[in-house]
């Protein structure tokens, strides 16, 4: 048996899935031509509680389009160190858009009211000025950790009280969701804009979907066009998106149980130093010196288990649709055959 717990990337979009996009209306999108896409972005708009969507190749685009249209050069983002604009998009934020970072230090990347606050520059000319908070909600190298809704809306509170822009990168939205027990629209309405991803916990092949006012994203179908995201007949991708919206969030339960299940057995593995506690479908560990990730993952691949090193002696696993309960079993079971 091979179990795939690198990311929840790797799924392939299921049977209903498949048929859903054979069977798409499609047309051009770039003319706004494309019924597909146009459902896909009316409904996320609407569940969000929001005016308007804007469907895009991935996740890293979308939060580079919001952070384009919010700010202007010599700006400055107010976000997590283990932020995925941060971490993950290649410094975009500086090619893109001429801005400045400034990284805030939590344990599990998930910023409060009063750090936010605190980090808010005064004006000076020789300060970037400070426009937009970006929160990554659930933050990936946190562990999938969630913000609680109290959370965000203090955060929303400082945010307009500075006349600065509030951005949610809800690649794994809905993980917060289920786990939180609350609404799309809760969380919407605290943000200027959002990006979700379809193609992560929801399982769908491509595509992340960036929403916000109408005037925001009028103009940020103009920059999806300037960063080469403005696709065709994009519906057959729309598709498995709605179908994922549709048939997907719900589960994502199952997800959540069977990491903490993989990480009640690591608790008790001895060559773990620490592990997170799971509060979605991430597990993050550390392993005991000299044990090394790299030495880890290739003895847990030729067991079949594939995992992802997130540092020198950090592991990250990953649960998700193509994640069976006998897929976890075999994992717990690999983990205690293992020896160092």
């Amino acid at each position: 048996m091979f179990v795939d717990l690198l990311s929840d990337t790797v799924t392939r979009p299921t049977e209903g899935m498949l048929r859903a996009m054979m069977k798409a209306e499609v047309g051009d999108d770039v003319f706004g031509e494309d019924p597909t896409v146009n459902a896909l972005e009316a409904k996320c708009a609407e569940m969000f509680g929001h005016e308007a969507a804007l469907f895009c190749p991935s996740g890293t685009m979308s939060n580079q389009i919001a952070l384009r249209v919010h700010t202007r050069p010599l700006d400055e983002v107010i976000c997590d160190e283990m932020s995925h604009i941060y971490q993950y998009e290649v410094g975009g934020y500086a090619v893109n858009s001429g801005l400045a970072l400034q990284l805030l230090r939590t344990p599990n990347g998930i910023l409060s009211a009063d750090l936010v606050e605190a980090a808010i520059r005064p004006r000076y000319d020789w300060l970037p000025r400070s426009a937009l908070v970006v929160v990554e909600n659930t933050c990936n190298r946190g562990g999938g950790s969630v913000y609680p809704l109290e959370t965000l809306c203090q955060i929303r509170a400082v945010c307009q009280k500075h006349g600065l822009l509030l951005h949610i990168d809800g690649a794994r939205i809905f993980n917060a969701l289920v786990a939180c027990g609350g609404t799309a629209a809760q969380v919407g309405v605290l943000a200027d804009s959002l990006s979700v991803c379809l193609s992560k916990g929801l399982g769908a092949p491509v595509g992340s979907v960036l929403i916000g006012s109408r005037a925001f994203i009028t103009e940020a179908r103009r920059v999806r066009k300037v960063m080469g995201g403005g696709m065709r007949q994009a519906g057959y991708l729309a598709a498995a998106g709605i179908y994922a919206l549709e048939h997907h969030i719900e589960r994502l339960h199952e997800d959540h149980l069977h990491a903490q299940q993989l990480a009640k057995a690591l608790a008790e593995m001895p060559w773990v130093e620490r592990i997170t506690s799971p509060e979605t479908n991430i597990v993050m560990f550390d392993l005991k010196p000299p044990l090394t990730a790299a030495i880890f993952l290739e003895k847990l691949l030729e067991h079949g288990v594939r995992a992802a090193s997130f540092g020198p002696r950090t592991v990250r696993l990953v649960t998700h649709l193509n994640v069976s309960p006998e897929g976890v079993k075999h994992a717990i079971k690999t983990f205690c055959r293992l020896r160092f």
